[in-house]
């Protein structure tokens, strides 16, 4: 009765905060101060936009340009960062600061004109070849280089790579420490669970969550996003007893979802404890050496609930220099280097049917994933590259033997209109670069 009666209260909570209006859309708090002071906000017509039932664009939609304006608004501005409501790093007194040689390259660039992108960045042999954002008449005007750009699931693998710190500075043993520690998860389908089956989306949970949606009477509601059923920003406490209490895991398997990654982040929160910040700071700060704030949500919950959000913010170069900074320890072998090496090794197959529901995008489309990364695309053969892939097309590509990475945000992304040639502006540019 319990559960019938949060699951009813969590419902209603995600109905009505579905069905506020645009006009309620106003804050622009955590825009960059020139942007606020510009007045730009305002061009946005708010008359000629869509609002879908779920709560981010679907992905089979054909947005016009104003809606796209207006989610790109509202997920890069609304709701201002505090400590009240955020995990923030500060940044580093010493900022990495970047090389330039820069060419144009038309294709990116006409790219950029039909496709809902809002900045591509190539780096190759410590320097930046190629940057772009895009035009004013679409999105370059509501941004510049201090807007903090939302992760999307490339969320996902930055969780990770806080626990390779978090287990290098001595706080949890390996990715083979069990997190049955936890009194979050006991008497849970995760109980008994290794850290590396978590990290690999092989916890046997297929049954019950698939990406950010709670599994009712063995189905995943197609309009999931901002329902009652989304799992993504409930604490970990609230879905264990909604979903997962005195559950069995099935076969273990590739079965991606964010319920993994919030108990591998909150795990880390409880591991590290009053240290938390501590890790954070020494993964962004001391490692990335950020320029500016980059900051993790919190779900509205405590911390002993499980209230550490993946959603993560940060401008386009600060992504660069995380992207960096994770190439440079796998490059240099050093402990967190190793702990790229062991998820890697340990990656599981995909063995995804791309045909139905629980297919992906063809900018994630690989065919392994290890430690919350994408690994093994198609096209790559015999390189070492580390993906990340967010909603809307949201991708950042590491090839750590040759070099090279690639970080593009879009805003929506899908298989017919909104599209972007990921061939051309991923694949081929980590396998051999721009000639």
């Amino acid at each position: 009765m319990k559960k019938l009666s949060l699951y009813i209260f969590l419902v209603l909570m995600f109905s009505l905060f579905t069905s506020i209006k645009a006009s309620e859309y106003t804050d622009i708090s955590n825009a960059p101060q020139s942007l606020k002071d510009s007045g730009v906000f305002k061009e946005i017509d708010f008359k000629k936009t869509t609002r879908y039932k779920s709560y981010h664009i679907p992905f089979r939609a054909n947005p016009n340009l104003a809606t796209l304006q207006y989610y790109f608004y509202r997920d890069n501005f609304f709701r201002a960062p505090s400590s009240s409501n955020t995990y923030t790093v500060f940044p580093s007194k010493n900022p990495y600061e970047f090389n330039f040689d820069l060419i144009e390259n038309k294709f990116v660039i006409k790219q950029l004109k039909t496709k809902p992108i809002l900045s591509y960045l190539y780096f190759e042999n410590n320097k930046i070849v190629i940057d772009q954002i895009s035009p004013d008449d679409k999105f370059g005007k509501f941004m510049n280089n201090q807007t903090k750009l939302r992760s999307q699931s490339m969320g996902k693998s930055l969780v990770s790579y806080v626990l390779g710190h978090a287990i290098c500075e001595g706080y949890i043993k390996s990715v083979d420490s069990k997190i049955s520690d936890w009194s979050l998860v006991k008497n849970t389908l995760y109980e008994n669970h290794k850290l590396i089956d978590i990290l690999n989306m092989a916890s046997g949970d297929q049954k019950y969550v698939y990406d950010s949606a709670a599994i009712v009477n063995g189905e995943v509601d197609a309009d999931y996003r901002g329902s009652g059923t989304d799992i993504d920003p409930v604490s970990v406490k609230s879905n264990l007893n909604l979903y997962f209490r005195d559950k069995k895991p099935d076969k273990k398997r590739y079965n991606y979802n964010v319920m993994n990654t919030n108990l591998i982040f909150n795990y880390t929160l409880f591991k590290t404890g009053d240290d938390f910040q501590k890790i954070l700071d020494k993964t962004f700060k001391d490692k990335a050496k950020i320029k500016y704030p980059v900051y993790f949500y919190k779900k509205n919950a405590s911390r002993g609930q499980g209230n550490a959000d993946p959603m993560f913010y940060a401008t386009r170069y600060d992504y660069l220099r995380i992207a960096l900074a994770i190439m440079d320890d796998y490059q240099k072998q050093n402990c967190v280097g190793k702990y790229l090496k062991e998820i890697y090794e340990r990656r599981i197959p995909k063995n995804l049917n791309h045909d139905g529901m629980r297919g992906e995008p063809l900018f994630n489309r690989t065919k392994s994933y290890g430690g919350q990364f994408h690994l093994n695309y198609p096209g790559l053969k015999d390189k070492i590259v580390f993906g990340m892939g967010g909603y809307g097309g949201k991708a950042i590509l590491i090839n750590v033997e040759d070099s090279r990475i690639v970080i593009l945000h879009s805003q929506h992304y899908n298989h017919k209109k909104f599209k972007y040639n990921h061939k051309k502006l991923l694949i081929n540019p980590i396998f051999k670069g721009f000639k």
